[in-house]
């Protein structure tokens, strides 16, 4: 099969019109036009349905399109090993992890990481949808679960829990509560048990929510819960690793806390050797080591 024609049919499928594709590769419309018919023929198939607003594939043509996005990711893959270089860390660097973590954690220490290395581009993708790995939607990712997709490198790099915080301001103006049974007259700030979180945290949640709680404020990640909570809107749930970001939050009722929940850092197999991505992964390391022995000192 023609590698061109399938270089062109994959920009073709993408942008859904021959035209932006032809602006996209530098080629007419009429010459993509061409390689699509060839790549036709040679199939004996349509590979799209022709429209006055566009071109839909064809189910044969999104067979072909999966098999040439593939494709594409893994020399993507193989063009990020072949531009790292042995001595320099710079490029793209593609990097998935929870709102909450991404936002609240993450993203406040990476001018340590710019510092050091200036050239490096980071892609920050904030989602809780676990991406795929291995087909090169993102080249590492810090998850609060071990990944369990195959060929990937694993590093665990700590435990996390789940707690109950609220402002100074907010328990001065309502008290604060003593048993678990005091919630029900204070308003909880926390994810809806039907969104994408830990299992820990909807434990720990279900566990409160059965001392008849009246008030409720539930928001889909935690840096709104985080939001809620310093804005004395409630008792809010949420992950432990904030307390150092966050002094003046207090711990309400300390003994009450979800079970623990592991933190891994993973990419493919196929990284090893990427210095960008051992950059970022000595980094976080550090990160979380610094702060393992703030927590001791304090």
């Amino acid at each position: 099969m023609d590698w061109d024609k399938l270089r062109i049919f994959h920009a073709v499928a993408d942008a859904g019109s021959l035209t932006h594709a032809g602006d996209k590769l530098n080629l007419s419309q009429s010459a993509v036009s061409r390689q699509i018919r060839g790549l036709e023929e040679q199939l004996n198939t349509n590979l799209f349905h022709r429209h006055a607003r566009g071109l839909i594939l064809t189910e044969q043509g999104e067979l072909l399109f999966d098999a040439t996005a593939a494709m594409s990711k893994r020399l993507d893959a193989a063009s990020a090993r072949i531009r790292d270089s042995e001595e320099e860390v710079f490029g793209e660097l593609r990097v998935t992890t929870t709102t909450g973590f991404g936002t609240l954690w993450l993203a406040p220490r990476l001018p340590k990481l710019y510092e050091k290395y200036p050239d490096l581009k980071i892609d920050l993708m904030l989602e809780e949808r676990v991406l795929d790995l291995p087909m090169r939607e993102a080249d590492v990712a810090i998850r609060m679960k071990e990944p369990s997709q195959a060929d990937l490198v694993r590093k665990k790099l700590m435990m996390i829990r789940m707690c109950l915080y609220a402002s100074p301001a907010y328990l001065e103006a309502n008290g604060t509560p003593q048993r678990m049974e005091d919630m029900s007259n204070h308003r909880l700030v926390c994810q809806n048990t039907e969104s994408n979180q830990v299992g820990a945290g909807v434990a720990l949640i279900q566990q409160v929510m059965m001392h008849d709680v009246r008030s409720l404020l539930t928001v889909n990640n935690y840096f709104g819960v985080l939001q809620g909570v310093l804005h004395n809107l409630g008792i809010g749930v949420l992950p432990d690793y904030l307390t150092e970001d966050f002094p003046d939050l207090i711990e309400v009722l300390p003994e009450t806390q979800s079970a623990g929940v592991p933190v891994f850092l993973a990419y493919p197999e196929e990284l090893r050797q990427s210095k960008r991505v051992s950059a970022f992964k000595d980094f976080v390391q550090d990160e979380i080591i610094s702060y393992r022995k703030r927590l001791k000192e304090n």
